[in-house]
């Protein structure tokens, strides 16, 4: 008996010392020893990625609440439609020009190191059955639902989104009894979705060790390690790294310093946890609940900011993805031995914008979208399949570059706003 209580009594303090630990600490030892695991012990992943699997869909569960439940009380908290109008204006502009930024860093990257030029097509990975992409006409259209149940039910952002604006707006509209019932009652509900949030982040380490190990495992049962790095695909994942990071440490805390007023090494360290999950999960969407978190707890953000600029971010606002269509795409006409012209580089540019907006918040949704660049310049679709190989890792860097404007932005409205704010 004192054995069995000498060991509870070790295992309660080591319980106890892990939480003293912070929780971006904990997530990134879970993603050093998820990838060591998946690497060692490949085939023995099917016995955990239950709980990874189980954690996306806790995350997903809460976040189409969350997101209605932020857009209506922060729509229905700025006023009146000229405050709408400002808000609005202010943070597509903000995206569209963070976007543009990185669609030209990557062109830059991607004509200086020409990873395309000598690729053996033959190499190239089998291509995958995609689906086909939505035209950015029928996006546009379709953010009006025809049945906002069933966008709901399909998960449909755009739409959703749209329809949660329009709704917090007239709610602002109504006479005050109803419209006091009803911001009590969605103010209340985005507190207990806020609770939800917050038990689901306390196993957030276990959920990264399970994603992490399940995608080194297929990188190793495809044999798609380090051997890759050799060949000219390597320099396109180096070209495609380097235009992310130039983008994500240079161009975005440049803005939040100059035109946020910030100090961004302090936004950077407050944002890990957020960074950390995305880079794990590779969804926008499923980080959505911790980075709102972390922005209004960690920087001061006001849930009025949050609460419209970040779910529109993480469905319109993609500059990891789009920085990474426009060098994919060059890469594949360099392979192909195409030229491309200036016309059409700015036809990359200008599609990669809009093909970035219409991307879901899901892993691999770059992927999808990429059909609409190649189809834009004529480049054969089979192509796609040169860049298989190191797709899956990258979408790990891009949807952490994502992440991180998405914050950005909320932080340089904020501030533009008249908030004081933490840092």
């Amino acid at each position: 008996m004192p054995h069995y209580f000498f060991l509870w009594r070790k295992v309660s303090l080591i319980l106890k010392s892990l939480k003293s630990i912070p929780i971006y600490v904990q997530i990134l030892i879970a993603i050093f020893i998820g990838g060591f695991f998946g690497y060692l012990f490949p085939l023995s992943t099917y016995y955990t990625n239950w709980f990874g699997d189980l954690f996306l869909r806790a995350l997903n569960m809460i976040t189409i609440p969350l997101i209605i439940c932020s857009i209506v009380s922060g729509v229905s908290n700025i006023g009146g439609s000229g405050n709408l109008g400002r808000l609005g204006l202010k943070t597509i502009s903000f995206y569209l020009l963070t976007t543009l930024f990185a669609i030209l860093t990557g062109l830059l990257f991607v004509r200086i190191f020409e990873p395309g030029t000598g690729v053996d097509i033959s190499l190239g990975s089998s291509v995958v059955e995609l689906a086909p992409a939505s035209s950015i006409g029928d996006t546009l259209i379709n953010i009006v639902p025809t049945n906002i149940f069933g966008a709901l039910a399909d998960g449909n952002m755009l739409s959703i989104i749209f329809f949660a604006v329009l709704f917090g707006y007239f709610m602002a509209n109504i006479e005050h009894k109803s419209k006091k019932y009803l911001s009590d009652f969605i103010d209340a509900t985005l507190d207990v979705i806020m609770k939800i949030t917050m038990f689901i982040i306390r196993f957030t380490p276990l959920g990264v060790f399970s994603i992490t190990a399940k995608i080194i495992s297929e990188q190793v049962i495809l044999e798609n390690d380090l051997k890759i790095l050799i060949s000219r695909l390597g320099l396109y994942f180096i070209t495609v790294l380097l235009g992310l990071m130039v983008h994500m440490f240079v161009t975005l805390p440049l803005i939040v310093r100059f035109i946020g007023k910030s100090n961004p090494v302090k936004h950077f360290k407050n944002m890990a946890t957020p960074l950390l999950t995305a880079f794990s999960t590779s969804s926008s969407n499923a980080t959505l609940p911790i980075s709102m978190e972390t922005v209004e707890v960690n920087d001061g953000v006001s849930n009025k900011i949050t609460g419209f600029t970040m779910p529109l971010g993480a469905t319109i606002n993609m500059d990891g993805t789009a920085l990474y269509e426009c060098v994919a795409v060059v890469f594949i006409a360099q392979a192909y031995g195409i030229d491309l012209s200036i016309a059409q580089q700015i036809t990359v540019v200008i599609t990669a914008l809009l093909a970035a907006i219409g991307a879901a918040g899901i892993p691999m949704a770059g992927l999808v979208m990429m059909t609409v660049v190649l189809n834009a310049v004529g480049l054969p679709l089979e192509g796609i399949g040169l860049i298989l190989a190191v797709d899956r890792i990258l979408d790990m860097f891009r949807t952490a570059t994502n992440v991180y404007g998405d914050t950005c932005c909320a932080l340089v409205i904020a501030k533009s706003e008249g908030e004081e704010l933490l840092i």
